[in-house]
């Protein structure tokens, strides 16, 4: 009889975990409720998305060597005259600069097929763009796509950047120059997606881009799923080939993917500069959920900046980390106003370099003039349900321009070579179960 009050006991006390961890995955941090769209995993199939125009049977030849973008862009436009569509790439490689998608028209790159970016600047032209938190004149990205509501891109082949030229172009700069730029040497982005809504990208594959890989503008209602994006780094570093960009944008999925490239794996971005929150074009980047993905080199899983103002309702669960030099990483830039809130990193196994890195930011810091330095602030930070190895666990330290306030650790187990925290540094700081070197934290 003991023993079955027991059991009864303990299935009611898991029961109510059970319970209270579904209420809690059912809202965002600051406690609203998370719609069911973010639920909603339908893959899309080319079958539904209009009339198929396969590119060879419009003259495009597979030819890993010839730049063939005006045929390529033909098939587009015609797609667009015709009512929509969906333009396929067909098994084999194909060669070509910049493409710019329609309204009503998406992409398919089957499974063997190869979508291979030119690496020849002149291929990319220049036009009314985003990079880096200003709106400036930029080279387009090999997929583009501005104001194609409902944009798709499908399918388990390759779409390549070809960047190794690039990316030897702007070390060797670097080498003249050891403060230049990410914007001195003209590298093309491999997708850039300016305000479109109800965006989903699956199963392709996202490579060796000669900048940023994915980059999301102004968008709202974006799902990545199951996407396989990687850039080197070793023998040769691909710079700043951020996985997916996230820029002033709101409601993103971001689930199922794999990650590994020489930057940062996800980049919430948003502005930057001294009055950066007042200037058109910039903007905060809300309710993002990123899942089930695994992250392989990177210098961030999860980075908030370097240009961003305002990041609200962040989720980062049932993820894998290997490889990564750190898991969560605040970058306050203090020649920026920045508010960072209600994130939450949860579910977290694996290794990294890091655990939380919050430091100041200061590479190319420009005041533009402003005599004073705006003040920054994280609020409403948690890290609940971590199991990590890492050299340092808590690699901390503000400016008196940067206010950290309530950082919630719970759950934590974690073996680290420095396992040092400072409290202080947190305006209300609540540790719960936190096991570092099998040590509990108080």
């Amino acid at each position: 009889m003991k023993t079955r009050v027991v059991a009864l006991v303990w299935a009611v006390l898991v029961s109510a975990q059970l319970i209270a961890q579904n209420v809690e995955k059912a809202f965002f941090p600051d406690g609203s409720p998370i719609s069911s769209w973010f639920t909603t995993i339908r893959k899309v199939s080319p079958d539904q998305l209009g009339k198929r125009y396969v590119i060879t049977d419009y003259g495009v030849k597979s030819d890993s060597s010839l730049v063939q973008t005006e045929g390529i862009q033909k098939v587009i436009d015609l797609a667009v005259r015709k009512g929509g569509g969906v333009v396929i790439i067909p098994r084999g490689t194909f060669m070509s600069g910049a493409l710019f998608f329609k309204p009503k028209t998406h992409l398919h790159v089957v499974e063997g097929a190869v979508l291979k970016g030119s690496n020849n600047i002149a291929d990319y032209p220049k036009l009314p763009s985003r990079m880096e938190g200003q709106n400036l004149d930029y080279f387009a990205a090999l997929v583009n796509a501005y104001q194609v509501d409902g944009f798709t891109i499908s399918g388990k082949g390759t779409i390549d950047g070809n960047g190794l030229r690039f990316w030897e172009a702007f070390w060797a700069r670097r080498k003249e120059n050891p403060n230049c730029t990410n914007l001195e040497v003209s590298r093309p982005r491999l997708v850039f997606i300016w305000k479109c809504s109800n965006v989903q990208v699956q199963d392709v594959n996202l490579h060796n881009s000669g900048f940023w890989t994915s980059h999301y503008y102004q968008c709202q209602n974006v799902k990545v799923i199951d996407a396989h994006i990687y850039s080197p780094y070793e023998p040769v570093k691909a710079p700043s080939t951020d996985a997916i960009d996230i820029d002033a944008c709101t409601n993103v999925l971001i689930k199922g993917c794999y990650m590994s490239v020489n930057d940062d794996a996800i980049a919430l971005k948003g502005g930057k500069g001294p009055w950066a929150d007042r200037m058109p074009g910039n903007g905060a980047n809300t309710n993002i959920i990123i899942e089930d993905c695994e992250f392989g080199f990177c210098h961030s899983a999860l980075t908030c900046g370097s240009e961003a103002i305002h990041n609200r309702n962040i989720i980062m669960r049932n993820c894998h980390v290997s490889k990564a030099d750190r898991v969560l990483w605040l970058k306050m830039r203090p020649d920026t106003p920045q508010l960072y809130e209600y994130i939450r990193v949860e579910n977290i196994k694996g290794q990294a370099h890091s655990l939380l890195y919050v430091k100041p930011w200061t590479q190319f810091f420009d005041l533009q003039g402003r005599p004073d330095v705006p003040l920054s602030y994280s609020d409403h930070i948690s890290l609940k349900n971590i199991e990590l190895t890492c050299n340092t666990f808590f690699d901390v330290a503000p400016s008196e321009h940067n206010k950290l306030s309530n950082f919630t650790f719970e759950n934590l187990v974690v073996d680290s070579k420095n396992a040092a925290i400072d409290k202080t540094v947190v305006n209300g700081f609540t540790l719960k179960n936190v096991n570092i070197n099998h040590k509990l934290i108080e």
